[in-house]
């Protein structure tokens, strides 16, 4: 049954858009830290470093905007996340060095954070949320592509990486113009009781934000050495450059995809099915490295499709588990989470230029995901059974 909702149509714009403009740079890293590196104002080590202390801040920047959503207005908690993170483009514009580097994208992914984390509470406090959150991912997926074809064809051709970085934080800047549309604070459902109890966390929830970050980091590991598990396969430099950006259009298709099979696939199944195939693909990967290009960009392909239908997955369970939509809105910050523990775990078995061992690392945590899927199954069906028995 439909449940009637405070959040407007204009106020799940202005979260789409600026969600989209605070994971830009997520999409971004291989293009501008590579310009970075190429102009030698950062390490081949300290690209690592630059990339995993952006996204595990931005991670831990969700996580603090749900600590201060009593604390701050909506819209002034979004104006500072906005001037701090156009700010910090700035500044990383004009800083060398893998330590300032490292820290001025940090305290941007910190922004960038509040930033993700105003918009998801507002998703997920909207009608369909399920089917919103996975439009969010299409939307953002099409905004760094779209951003990536501009500072490819257009920006860093004929300027420095200084110019890419002023770009995003003029468009950073320019989203301020979206804060129009957003309520003063989070509103309160009008079927929801308030909550005079407070927050309290059970085993469930800690289980799914688990399986949450699992799963990513199994995707985010095999993501991050995509490239170079590319030229294994038989691929040149530019044709995985390539593959990398034709797997951003596929990854739309499977968020798509996602946004039609929420309501018809039962929920632990199709989490269930995505960490099998994530596994399999992986392992794949690895069995027939050496049988040629086709193989693995069939993989790769399937690989792409799955990513982005997890996340409707996780934010109906997050729903059924509390629906306050505290849970799901912490659902962003997991991921990234995820996304950054992923190639930091696989990096501790790379060997020089083979990067082979990494997809063994993502079928162990595909098949971690697996078990927690399971678990917190089963806690789900025990509690459903339990009421049927007190009836």
């Amino acid at each position: 049954m439909q449940t009637s909702s405070a959040v407007t149509r204009r106020h799940l714009s202005a979260a789409l858009a600026l969600g989209s403009v605070a994971v830009l740079m997520v999409g971004l890293q291989p293009l501008l830290l590579g310009e970075l590196l190429a102009q030698d104002h950062v390490s081949l080590e300290g690209v690592g470093l630059v990339a995993m202390g952006e996204i595990v801040a931005l991670g831990l920047g969700v996580v603090l905007g749900d600590l201060l959503r009593s604390m701050l207005n909506l819209r002034l908690l979004t104006v500072i996340a906005i001037l701090c993170a156009a700010g910090m483009d700035l500044v990383t514009a004009n800083v060398t060095g893998d330590g300032p580097l490292t820290a001025a994208r940090a305290l941007a992914g910190l922004a960038e954070g509040l930033l993700l984390w105003g918009a998801v509470s507002l998703i997920v406090q909207g009608p369909a949320p399920d089917r919103v959150a996975g439009a969010f991912m299409v939307v953002q997926t099409l905004a760094q592509a779209l951003m990536a074809a501009a500072l490819a064809y257009l920006i860093l051709p004929d300027r420095s990486v200084h110019a890419g970085f002023v770009f995003l934080g003029m468009l950073t800047a320019g989203s301020v113009l979206f804060i129009v549309w957003l309520p003063g604070r989070l509103p309160q459902q009008p079927d929801r009781q308030p909550d005079t109890t407070g927050f309290k966390w059970n085993l469930k929830q800690v289980l799914l934000l688990t399986l949450v970050f699992m799963q990513l980091s199994a995707v985010g590991g095999l993501w991050a050495y995509l490239e170079p598990l590319g030229i294994h396969a038989g691929l040149r430099a530019h044709a995985a450059q390539l593959l990398v950006s034709a797997m951003l259009f596929m990854q739309v298709l499977g968020g798509c995809l996602g946004i039609l099979l929420v309501r018809r696939v039962p929920d632990y199944s199709m989490l269930a099915i995505a960490a099998f195939l994530l596994a399999g693909i992986a392992l794949g990967m690895y069995i027939t490295a050496d049988q040629g290009i086709n193989v693995f960009l069939g993989l790769c392909a399937l690989f792409a499709l799955i990513y982005l239908m997890l996340t409707p997955f996780q934010v109906r369970i997050a729903l059924q588990i509390d629906p306050s939509g505290r849970i799901a809105g912490l659902i962003p910050g997991m991921q990234l989470l995820g996304c950054a523990f992923g190639p930091l775990l696989a990096s501790q078995w790379v060997s020089g230029d083979n990067a082979q061992p990494v997809l063994l690392v993502s079928v162990w945590l595909s098949v971690s995901a697996l078990c927690l899927i399971a678990l917190l199954h089963r806690r789900a069906v025990d509690r459903r059974v339990g009421v049927v028995g007190g009836v």
